[in-house]
């Protein structure tokens, strides 16, 4: 029976998840399986990756073949690697305390490798959160230097408002003020006019009197003659 070492895909829509399994090679890709090897989650940078990396190797030594994404996971963790070793201790090539401590010394450079990874990561994880921090400030500065001129437009025509209205004031009451000065004088000028008509009348009437009473003098000293 060909047996394959692939991913079965779990997870929801967008973010998958897949579990590494040998299965028969005729199964369908969901199917049955024939043993859970582990898992696989793509979502994380880096990727989290469980395996069972002896499990694995026996697969391998037994027939199975993987599929070039199950074989791009088996090299990451290390699989390929002590399979190839594997292989030279059955030949001969060398002991298995040599092919342990060169297992061990790739494990090593490898965790290094992924660690400084995580590092970069991190370190530009941190710079792309402070720009965006000094961004967003440059923005609420620029929206408040934006909003602060509008105010003060806005408050200087009212302050200036104010006295522009005395002088319009000002100049209707000296206007009106001649004109009730001018009719005081036309009013005053009416009703001394009369006065001075009257004034002959009694002149006559005084001038008059005399008159009548010289004649009765002039009566009496013609009787008296």
């Amino acid at each position: 029976m060909p047996v394959k070492i692939r991913l079965q895909r779990h997870g929801k829509k967008g973010k998958p998840f897949y579990w590494i399994v040998a299965a028969d090679a005729r199964a369908k890709r969901d199917g049955k399986y024939l043993e859970k090897l582990g898992t696989y989650n793509p979502n994380t940078n880096p990727a989290q990756i469980n395996l069972d990396v002896d499990g694995s190797v026996q697969w391998l030594q037994n027939g199975a073949q993987p599929t070039d994404t199950a074989r791009a996971i088996l090299s990451y963790k290390g699989v390929m690697m002590k399979n190839h070793l594997a292989g030279g201790v059955r030949k001969g090539a060398l002991t298995q305390e040599q092919a342990d401590a060169k297992y061990n010394a790739w494990l090593e450079g490898k965790g290094n490798a992924v660690e400084a990874k995580k590092a970069t990561l991190a370190d530009a994880k941190g710079k792309l959160k402070a720009e965006a921090l000094a961004a967003e400030k440059a923005v609420n500065a620029a929206r408040v230097a934006a909003n602060a001129p509008v105010v003060e437009e806005e408050v200087a025509p009212v302050e200036e408002a104010t006295p522009a209205d005395a002088p319009v004031a000002e100049a209707t009451t000296e206007v009106e003020a001649p004109a009730e000065e001018a009719a005081a004088e036309a009013e005053a000028t009416v009703e001394e006019a009369p006065a001075e008509e009257a004034a002959p009348k009694a002149e006559a009437t005084v001038e008059e009197a005399p008159a009548e009473e010289a004649a009765p003098e002039a009566d009496a000293t013609k009787k008296e003659e």
